[in-house]
């Protein structure tokens, strides 16, 4: 999985991703598919995979709602997709973190996630597979417009790329960042995507302009800006000294402790230890890796714990469990291995 992997500036990267939507000609948009017309379009789409190394094609009309929310945690679908109702299929090959929703909101979205700050290794992945159904179907195009998708502001190329940064040293700092971020055709949202918080100083920068712009142009741009903020942040860490230093030092012990010793972690505290222990990792103020907090935090995720436990029907079952499992990623059994050397 793309969360324990360790990629380029993963102290302030925590994952890159980017999503094509494509459709099929002949075919209507969104809610004017009937059911039998998305059964066609899963069964041409699932054909150019099933006999491709590497692929696994996973019906969703057998899952539960418990693991489809799962892997909207994980961040492998989107949250539109776990809720639909009629006919879908997610295709996805884990060893290049490439994952297929058949439909979406449009009749596919690829996507490719990477550890770290890695556009161009996401966008290679996806445009492999997206080659593949190229070779194979027909897809809505317009030479003036592009690639035809169901809102309009996907149109032309498609591509949403996005990264995940870890900014906790920005603080309230984070809001102005948004601002300007918006006056160069970027957006930031949570972790969890649009309308959510930046919790545990997590967010993620995408794109909002396709139109007019090639698949290159918006990676190099996402890369500048990224590369400035990631700069920033660590300039704001490197700021940190005397006193600050010596607090943040005794929080993140702190933090090593309660993963230690407790017998719950709520998935609320969980973000809060993994953003501290995250800081402390960057900055060699704790031994464990990045990847390790990174692994432990989006498999112990609610849905995620209920998807591998399930007689774990209440919250506080999923905290004891949370609180066993983050121990065992991480595998450090006392006070003295969580210290940098």
């Amino acid at each position: 999985m793309w969360y324990d992997r360790v990629g380029t500036d993963h102290d302030t990267a925590v994952s890159s991703r980017v999503r094509l939507a494509r459709n099929l000609a002949g075919y209507p948009f969104g809610a004017r598919l009937t059911d039998e017309q998305q059964k066609e379009i899963i069964e041409k789409v699932s054909a150019v995979f099933r006999e491709q190394e590497g692929w696994e094609i996973a019906d969703c009309s057998g899952m539960s709602d418990t693991e489809r929310a799962s892997l909207v945690e994980q961040h492998i679908i989107s949250r539109e997709f776990a809720q639909r109702k009629t006919p879908s299929v997610l295709i996805r090959n884990p060893e290049k973190s490439v994952y297929i929703m058949v439909p979406e909101e449009d009749h596919i979205r690829i996507q490719g996630i990477t550890a770290g700050l890695d556009l161009r290794t996401a966008l290679a992945n996806v445009m492999e597979a997206e080659e593949l159904l190229d070779s194979a179907l027909e897809f809505a195009f317009s030479e003036q417009y592009g690639y035809l998708t169901h809102c309009p502001t996907n149109l032309g190329t498609g591509m949403r790329a996005s990264v995940m940064l870890h900014l906790p040293a920005h603080g309230n700092g984070i809001r102005s960042l948004a601002a300007q971020l918006s006056q160069i055709g970027l957006t930031m949202r949570g972790m969890t995507g649009e309308g959510s918080a930046a919790d545990a100083a997590l967010c993620q920068i995408s794109n909002q302009t396709t139109l007019g712009m090639t698949e290159d142009e918006i990676i190099e741009k996402m890369e500048r800006a990224v590369g400035n903020i990631i700069a920033a942040e660590r300039e704001l860490r490197g700021r940190i000294s005397g006193e600050a230093l010596a607090g943040l030092s005794d929080k993140v012990m702190r933090a090593c402790g309660t993963l230690m010793f407790a017998d719950r972690i709520p998935s609320k505290e969980m973000l809060a230890l993994y953003s501290t222990l995250r800081l402390g990792s960057a900055m060699k103020l704790v031994s464990i890796p990045v990847g390790k907090l990174d692994e432990a935090l989006f498999t112990c995720m609610p849905n995620t714990i209920l998807a591998e436990n399930a007689d774990a029907k209440t919250t506080g079952q999923r905290d004891r469990i949370r609180a066993d499992k983050v121990r065992s990623i991480i595998g450090i059994k006392n006070r003295a291995e969580f210290k940098a050397n």
